[in-house]
């Protein structure tokens, strides 16, 4: 008898809605949310200071302009070559 109820508690502290193999699910779950947010907390800063170079430095956001928009300068001039292997 004291075999059976000794297994009876096992088996509840084992896999009952609050037992050991939901507490290994539910740390398992804790660590991957830990682990997303500080991915999202570092893309954050990221973004932080990206914002904070463009409303302040005037060298960074001509650097943008050159780069996403293809802007150029008051007096450069921009040069075209015609490939070769189209002719």
């Amino acid at each position: 008898m004291a075999a059976s109820v000794f297994f009876g508690l096992l088996a509840a502290i084992l896999f009952s809605e609050n037992g050991y193999i939901s507490l290994k699910r539910l740390e398992k779950e804790n660590q991957a949310l830990i682990q997303k947010n500080e991915k999202i907390s570092a893309e954050n800063l990221q973004l932080y200071r990206t914002v904070k170079r463009l409303r302040h430095d005037p060298q960074y956001i001509e650097s943008i302009a050159r780069q996403e928009l293809g802007m150029t300068g008051k007096e450069e001039i921009i040069l075209k070559f015609e490939n070769k292997e189209k002719r």
